[in-house]
Formats: C-alpha cells, structure tokens, sequence
C-alpha cells in the first residue's frame, strides 16, 4: 500500500529517492483544486466520490485528508480536553478514527486502478490548526456537516473560520452528475455574490444553470442582479421567481429542485451567522437539514 500519514510533525527527515514522506502528500493535499476533508469515515466515500466528480468537471486536480482531534497534541481549556478523551468510549482512540478512515479510503481507491496513485494526508492534533494547514490554500472543500464530532467542528471551521467555498455530501447515497443542473438559490446579498464568484469554475462547467429567485420583489430586483451577475461572469442560466406561498425558503427550494431534476444547490450561508440560525432555523440550516442533495455554499 502506497498511503502516506503525516501527523503535522515538522521535524521529519528530507525525502529520498523511492520514498513518498509525509511533507510530500501534505504538499499535494494543500495544492489541489479539490480537497476532500475525511474527519468520519461513515461519510468518507460520498466525500471521495464528490470530490471526483468536482475535479473533472473542471479537470482540475483531487487530494484527500483526514483531520481528527488528538487530546494528546491539543493545547486547549482542561474541559475540552477533557471532552475529548470522553470520546473515545464509543468512537475509539484519533489513531483507531485514523485507521477506520484510511480502510475507508483504501477501499474506495481500489474500485476504480485510476485512484491508485491518489494518496491519503493525516493531520490529529488541535482541529482547528489542522483545518487551516490543510485546506487554507484549496478553491473547493468537500466535508460532511454531520457526523462524529470532528465532522461537525471541521464543517464549522472551514465555513466560519476559513471561509471557504464547500460542498456538503447529502445525509444519503450521491447519485453523481454532481454538475448537471445547479440550482442557486439566490438573493441579492453580498454573502450569496461571493458564494457564485467563488464557484464560478464549477458553474461554468455545469450543463445547466438556474437561478431561483424566492418572493422577488414588486420592482424584480432579485431577477435583475441575479442576470447581471450571470453576464459579468459570462454564465448561462434561467433565471425564475416564486412565491413561497406560505412556506419556508428552504422547503421552497427544495421543493422546486426536485421538480426541476436537479444535481446540486448552491447558495451563500448562514447570512447571520451560525448560532442565531441555530436559533431561528433560518435557510441554511434547513437546506442542510433536508436536503438529499450535494449542497455547495460560502459565508
């Protein structure tokens, strides 16, 4: 087996003919267009397959990492250390969590002999250092939003702290042409711009576009500035407006992407912020929520 871990220890010895060290497989996983993040392996393979599918279809380049908290190498508040070892109970030591992903990844690469020369990075320590470490350099970042704990904290963090473009894997099975019809849910909102700015590559690859305005206003300005972002970025697309009608935003659209066959969402998160949409159970949450869809988004 040809899988290299690294442990974000920097004090390893120079790579030598023959011999795939760590500080390579980091230098591959920080540099590619897709990076597909494995904190819980009941979600890696959805990840893999995602992050795949987005690689080709702006044949770009595809790395895969797991990040998992290590009690041992955190500095941290005794409580949540403390949390951390508690853990291990039900989910096993980092090295077993580790061990669980790479059997995960393995198993994945073996389907298809074009994955062979892909390889697995391993950051455990301080979840958060290892987040940016890992992904701070990658345009798109494929990670589950639910899961063990690692998952949920390595979701938070890209979001909220990276402020990275992500591509969240439906609770359920994917059924690929991850770009075959985007639906974005828009509004003219500075975080929802930057969302389609960001995915611009994908969007451009995509074999349809809709744009789904949601209780436009009396003057059409959602439709408006959504075509005039569609033409400076040179995208093709529909652009359509409906009425909730009594419903949620986000029943909303997912109600109509059904209808409409498509692939993937895309729409800018957690406009404000993560614990009052917690609190309110605003558009975001409820997307993430029910969706059976692969999500793309950026805060």
């Amino acid at each position: 087996m040809n899988n290299a871990l690294s442990n974000g220890d920097s004090r390893r010895p120079p790579q030598q003919a023959g011999v795939i060290f760590a500080d390579h497989v980091h230098e591959v996983a920080v540099h590619a267009d897709v990076l597909a993040l494995l904190p819980d392996p009941a979600t890696a393979r959805s990840c893999l397959d995602i992050a795949e599918d987005a690689a080709g279809a702006i044949h770009g380049t595809m790395a895969a990492a797991h990040v998992g908290a290590d009690p041992e190498k955190m500095i941290a508040a005794a409580e949540e250390i403390d949390l951390q070892r508690m853990r291990e109970h039900d989910e096993g030591s980092p090295l077993k969590r580790l061990e669980r992903v790479t059997r995960a990844f393995e198993d994945w690469k073996h389907h298809k002999p074009e994955r062979e020369r892909l390889l697995l990075d391993d950051c455990r320590g301080d979840l958060g250092r290892c987040v940016t470490s890992e992904c701070h350099e990658t345009a798109l970042v494929i990670a589950p939003c639910y899961g063990n704990l690692d998952a949920r904290d390595t979701f938070h963090d890209i979001v909220f702290n990276e402020h990275k473009l992500v591509l969240v894997p439906p609770p359920g099975h994917y059924h690929g042409n991850l770009m075959g019809h985007v639906v974005i849910g828009w509004k003219p909102h500075e975080h929802a711009q930057h969302t389609v700015v960001a995915a611009r590559r994908w969007l451009a690859a995509a074999d349809r576009i809709t744009v789904l305005c949601v209780n436009d206003k009396p003057n059409g300005s959602y439709q408006f500035t959504a075509r005039e972002l569609l033409k400076q970025l040179s995208l093709d697309g529909d652009v359509i407006a409906i009425s909730s009608g009594g419903r949620s935003v986000g029943e909303t659209i997912l109600d109509f992407a059904k209808t409409a066959n498509a692939t993937c969402l895309l729409v800018g998160a957690f406009r404000h912020g993560y614990f009052l949409e917690l609190l309110l159970g605003r558009v975001t949450r409820y997307l993430l929520s029910h969706s059976t869809l692969p999500i793309m988004m950026k805060h």
